[in-house]
Parts: structure tokens; sequence; C-alpha cells
């Protein structure tokens, strides 16, 4: 069985002042799976499929993907990170097969298991072939999926030719009815190595993921903070991708700096696998408990920008904005510069910002404080006695108005609140009729919940719940 869930993380304490460095570590990390293929073969719908909803954008134009991409699910008991590789368009200046070739090139490096995903009614076209002969370089575990498959006296003839790509795994789903998918899908996941329950994160330590673009000076700010002229690592292999994180210490405080650029010496950085920033974020993001977000203000804001600061929203990371290269904006236009970026996140607007330059130090000083506010809201725990006061204060404020049943309709009615987790915050409502609750209205209560907890740069996790009466 397949089901919508989600992580909390430990909760992380305040932040002191002082430098000090330690040593490279690994660290646990729940399994990514990683949707991959050429354009309008159907991964996006396969994702929605999986994950239940109809979350990421789909029609009959290729590369139309633009919403979230990665979504946590339990396939039979078990958590794993779903990525759809559509949304993340690494390469576009190079063109469409450069981008899904890098793609595919990242699944290999940074996913734990790979669906590929062909066209059953197109048959094999040659950028499926290009695909094919990546991903036959990985011993990972990798089922190939043939969609399309609508009509079930076809499965044979046409997943028949797809043996010839070179894989063992091979189903025939249908995307759009469901056919085969979540077989494939437990299938694969199956075979994925057992948890390993060897190590935990410690609840002492604060993760920050850098992350952003390539190019906007993720390894420039970890050389500032840790005060060194370049990062050096150790030989020996942290996870699956060869990935080493950085420890350091802060007055009595530790932290583990998350670098996506992988924090190779510079020798070891392939050119194509230096551009797949996406999944590497994924890959920090899922570890992390606060994010910094590097945009290059002297370039300015973009797309994939936006993706990665979505990507650190939907994964319940809190997120600290920094636009590097502060210094070479000119005065006249750093105002201009600030409103486009917080126009192009302002499905986050709640996250501070933090302008500076890593190349001269510039600003350094006001991260911290920035990193405290988010860690700790991030981490904040509310009795419930305290949040249910919130919550009827919350409702009187603002009526939530009517629940239709039937013919008849009665006031919705909240009954209490608790809080389930945190990094990010959790919390359960319960009331008379979840499915009556309005977006706008459950927005308005996400907006007062930081308001009054201080829960600023921390996305907000609520959950609606119906409570029926005894012998309702």
């Amino acid at each position: 069985m397949i089901e919508a869930c989600q992580a909390a993380s430990s909760v992380s304490n305040s932040l002191t002042e002082g430098y000090g460095l330690a040593t490279m570590e690994p660290s646990t990390q729940i399994p990514i799976v990683a949707i991959v293929g050429r354009p309008n073969v159907g991964k996006s719908s396969l994702f929605n499929r999986y994950s239940g909803q109809r979350r990421a954008l789909v029609a009959d134009t290729p590369g139309l993907t633009r919403d979230r991409i990665v979504e946590a699910i339990e396939v039979e008991g078990r958590p794993i990170l779903l990525v759809d590789t559509a949304g993340l368009e690494p390469d576009a200046h190079r063109g469409l097969p450069a981008a899904v070739q890098a793609q595919a090139e990242a699944a290999v490096k940074e996913a734990d298991a790979i669906l590929f995903v062909v066209d059953g009614k197109a048959g094999i076209l040659p950028e499926d072939e290009q695909i094919a002969r990546t991903l036959r370089r990985t011993d990972k575990p990798l089922s190939l999926l043939v969609n399309k498959i609508d009509i079930p006296h076809m499965h044979s003839d046409r997943v028949f030719e797809f043996h010839q790509l070179g894989f063992e795994r091979i189903t025939g789903v249908s995307a759009e009815h469901g056919g085969g998918a979540f077989d494939a899908l437990e299938e694969l996941v199956a075979s994925l190595p057992a948890d390993d329950t060897s190590a935990h994160a410690d609840p002492s330590v604060t993760r920050i993921a850098l992350v952003g673009r390539p190019n906007v000076g993720k390894s420039s700010l970890v050389n500032r903070l840790l005060g060194q002229e370049r990062v050096v690592v150790s030989n020996e292999p942290g996870t699956t991708r060869d990935a080493i994180d950085v420890r350091l210490t802060r007055g009595e405080r530790n932290y583990i700096l998350v670098d996506t650029a992988g924090l190779r010496r510079p020798g070891r950085r392939s050119g194509t696998g230096e551009q797949v920033g996406a999944m590497m974020s994924v890959r920090a993001l899922q570890r992390a408990q606060v994010a910094l977000l590097l945009i290059d203000a002297e370039e300015g804001f973009t797309d994939q920008d936006a993706h990665i600061g979505r990507l650190a929203r939907d994964m319940g990371v809190g997120t600290v904005t920094v636009p590097n290269k502060w210094d070479q904006v000119p005065g006249e236009k750093r105002v201009e510069t600030l409103e486009s970026i917080a126009h192009g996140l302002r499905f986050m607007p709640d996250a501070p910002s933090v302008p500076i330059s890593a190349l001269t130090g510039s600003g350094i000083e006001k991260l911290w404080p920035a990193v405290t506010q988010v860690a700790l809201a991030g981490g904040r725990e509310i009795g419930t006695a305290e949040l249910n006061r919130w919550l009827e204060e919350t409702v009187i404020r603002h009526d939530p108005g009517m629940a239709k049943r039937g013919s008849r309709s009665r006031p919705l009615k909240f009954l209490y609140a608790a809080q389930t987790g945190t990094h990010p915050p959790s919390f359960v409502l319960f009331c008379t009729a979840p499915e009556a609750v309005l977006p706008s209205y459950e927005r308005f209560l996400e907006n007062r919940l930081r308001e009054t907890f201080d829960l600023e740069g921390t996305p907000i996790r609520l959950e609606l719940r119906s409570r029926r009466k005894k012998g309702a």
C-alpha cells in the first residue's frame, strides 16, 4: 500500500557564537526514487498517480511540468522520496536533449532507485536509447515502465519491443488509469537495501543545506564560513553519492554544512555533474533543518531559483534567502533586486532575506541570527493548552463559515488542535467537516500560527480531521 506521509526531524536548539572546525561525516537518508525519461512519456502523470494528487501540471506539451517535483510517500510501510525529474530543468540553456541526458546522469548519481519511463505507443526512439545507455551504467535498482498500455490485450506486443533496451525488470503500465503502476513501484522499493538504522541524526547538531543554481557561490560561502581558502575533503565516501558534509562549531554549538556542490576537489568535478543541482538539492534538503537559498544577485532572479525554493518549502525545511554577490549590485538597483526576489519567492514570504558577498565577507555576520531564528521556529513545540487557546481566539476572530451536508447547512466548528511534529511544525486540527474548509481559511490559520508563535521562515503543516460524536 502506498500512502502520502510526512517526516519530522528532531528539535534543534539555539545557535551561539565563535567558530571551530571538526570532521566530515555521512548521514542516514530516506531513499530517493527518481522518475526519468524523455519529455511527454507520462512522468508527471505517473508522479501524480503515486502521490495521490494532481500536483504536477500535466498536458500534451513537452516540458510543461512546473509544479511540485518531490513527494514523500510510503511504499509497503517504507518511506521514500519520489522525484519527478521533468521539473528539474538542468542545463536548459544547452537545449532539451542535454537537459534530459543530464537528468538521467543525475539519477544515476543521486538517486537510490530509478523508474525509467518510455512511451508504449510511440515505441523506442533515439532519445530512449541514449537515456538507456546512461542508466545501464548503474547497479542501483531500476525498473523500465512502458507507459500508455491502456488496453490489456496490447500489453505483450508493446512491452516486448522494449526488451532490446537491455533491462531485466520491465512492466507495462498505465499512468492514466493506474494499471500495473503500483505493483511496479512496490517491486522496485522491495529491491532496495534494508534500512540502515545504525546511525541517527544527532539532535544537538543543526544541519544547514546550501542550495542554489550552479555558480551562485555555494562553495565560496562554505569556504568563508569555514575560514579557509578552499574546502578539503576526505577520500572516504559518505553515502551512495560520495558526498561529504562538513561539521563545524560556533561557540558551544555544532553545525553540519551540506554543500550541494558536493564538496569535491576541483579536479574531481565534472562539467555535467556540477550543472545538475536540483536532485542534489533534494538529497541535501532531506537531511537539513535550515536551508540557505543562494541567489546570484548580480545576474538576477530566475525560474530555477523558484524551483529550488519550492523544493525547500515542500520538503519542510526552514529557509533563509541569501542574495549573493551583493557587492556587484549597484546601489540604485538594490531595492529593485530585492523586490524581484521577493516576488519570485512569493509562496514563502515569511523567509528572512540576508544579502551577502561570499567573496568579501560582507553581510556574513547577519546570517547567523537569521539561521538562529529559522532553526528555532522549525523546532518550536507549542503546548496543547496554549494551542487550543489560540484556536478558540482565531475562530472567534474569523468565522470559518458553514458546512453543507445534503440539503442542510450547519456552522463549521473547530473542536481542538494538537501539535504532531517539528521540522516542520506540524499540527492536526479537528473540526466537524474538514472537506468544507476553504483553502483561503487554511492559509488564514497558517498565517495566524506564524504570527502568534513566531514561526517565521519555516513551513507549517496543517492536517484537518473530523471527529464524530459518540453514537453518531
